[in-house]
């Protein structure tokens, strides 16, 4: 009734939306779009004509009535921090009763949550990368250092490549806030995708190796083969580790983090629970074992929707 009563008073469209505190264009293309035949604009038939639109408009199969439970379903995993794929993948591998045949695609999911009603419900924060809007990936560049008796990744063996063996890990740093003492040191097995987490004061190669040493120490002796690192300075005691252990320690290609993707992959999950600039320093280890374990428990797509919780119990037969 506002724009209808400003454009009868002769007012601007500029003027109409300083009143309702809108932008120009926004009142411009509501008049547009409800004026018919260039008859004067009327609040009555443009609401008539925005409910023929919505009658004709597509709906998305998580907005139909008929699928309000698969809906809420849907949410409560969202909410539960379970990715759009892990969600539709459990529905179609492992479904609840209530919902046996009904399916749906990850990518209805993202719809929902960024250009459906699931927009203003505060949906986004519980994706991995809780972002407002869709975004690419970059990669992360790191660091070229020198490393003694440094081996390239390409003289690693094939069966570790192919990840047709368990055992084989790779490792990594998520970094905190600047300034501040504190970071995370992050090994992942590239056949189960199973995770370690622990906290370092900085990325120096002793505060890496005794992360890793706890890392190790978690597990039995034999499911660690070999450990790949990145060219940072972390890695720079691999010698000791390789001694010890028995481990094979292999480096990537300068510049090249994509290589060991599985761990770049896990670091962006870890993201969702440590933010950029967050204070790892004021993380307790009870808390990184939280985020650890929720890791490990979450579904896999490539896994089958199995877990690497579940997945390392059948390796170890328990």
């Amino acid at each position: 009734m506002i724009i209808e009563s400003g454009l009868r008073a002769k007012k601007s469209v500029r003027a109409i939306a300083r009143t309702l505190g809108r932008d120009h264009r926004v009142i411009q293309h509501e008049v547009n779009r409800n004026t018919v035949l260039n008859r004067p604009y009327t609040a009555k038939l443009a609401e008539q004509l925005t409910r023929q639109r919505e009658q004709k408009r597509h709906r998305r199969k998580l907005e139909k009535s008929e699928f309000a439970d698969l809906r809420e379903h849907v949410i409560n995993q969202l909410k539960h921090d379970d990715s759009p794929e892990q969600i539709a993948g459990t529905l179609k591998e492992h479904p609840p009763s209530a919902l046996t045949g009904q399916n749906i695609c990850h990518e209805t999911i993202y719809q929902y949550i960024y250009s459906g009603p699931g927009r203003y419900e505060y949906l986004w924060p519980h994706l991995r990368k809780a972002k407002k809007k869709r975004q690419k990936r970059y990669a992360r560049k790191v660091k070229k250092s020198k490393i003694p008796q440094r081996i390239s990744i390409h003289e690693r063996p094939v069966e570790i490549n192919r990840k047709t063996v368990p055992w084989h890990w790779e490792s990594d740093t998520v970094e905190g806030r600047r300034m501040t003492r504190g970071n995370l040191s992050v090994q992942y097995e590239r056949t189960m995708q199973l995770v370690r987490i622990h906290k370092v004061k900085d990325k120096t190669a002793d505060e890496t190796e005794n992360a890793i040493r706890q890392s190790i120490d978690s597990l039995p002796l034999f499911c660690w083969q070999s450990i790949t690192f990145d060219n940072g300075g972390e890695g720079a005691n691999h010698v000791r580790l390789r001694d010890d252990y028995n481990l094979k320690t292999f480096f990537c290609d300068a510049y090249a983090s994509w290589q060991k993707g599985g761990v770049e992959n896990i670091n962006g999950l870890i993201r969702q629970y440590v933010p950029k600039n967050a204070d790892i320093s004021l993380l307790t280890d009870q808390q990184i074992y939280v985020i650890q374990e929720t890791l490990n428990n979450r579904p896999r797509k490539s896994l089958n929707y199995l877990s690497p919780n579940q997945l390392l119990a059948l390796n170890l037969g328990h």
